[in-house]
């Protein structure tokens, strides 16, 4: 038996599955959005609606880690031109201050070779104050 989500792309649905544009569902169901992605940097966006907020009106941490983790890969996929996939290996979080509003996260690779990318990234609010940094590291693979 094969278990498909709703919103998982399907074979032949018209999604993307890889490049810039691929749909994930989570980003999607969070409403993130890629605006740049080219040379190792990238910028990804969210605007918080209510239920991405924490119980003290401000971004949800899970909203902020997401959105910095989908920065930094797409920093490191565009390093390669989208010619393989990434998956996180590890991600290292500090949250500055409270989120609302427009958010933006600017990823950039830093580092690493042929099988692994060290990214970094900042969120920032739509004041311009920074939010959440991280660091973190992909691996590098074929695509499926």
């Amino acid at each position: 038996m094969s278990l498909h989500l709703a919103s998982a792309p399907q074979e032949g649905d018209g999604r993307p599955r890889s490049g810039p544009q691929r749909h994930v569902p989570f980003s999607e169901h969070l409403g993130l959005r890629l605006e740049h992605a080219e040379g190792g940097e990238s910028r990804v966006s969210v605007v918080l609606r209510p239920e991405l907020l924490n119980n003290h009106a401000s971004g949800h941490g899970g909203v902020l880690m997401t959105l910095l983790d989908s920065a930094m890969a797409h920093a490191a996929l565009s390093r390669v031109g989208y010619a393989r996939e990434v998956v996180t290996v590890d991600m290292h979080i500090a949250f500055m201050r409270p989120a609302g509003g427009l958010l933006q996260a600017q990823g950039r690779a830093t580092g690493g070779g042929r099988s692994v990318c060290f990214c970094e990234a900042t969120v920032t609010d739509a004041s311009g104050e920074v939010a959440a940094r991280a660091m973190g590291t992909f691996r590098y693979r074929d695509p499926a």
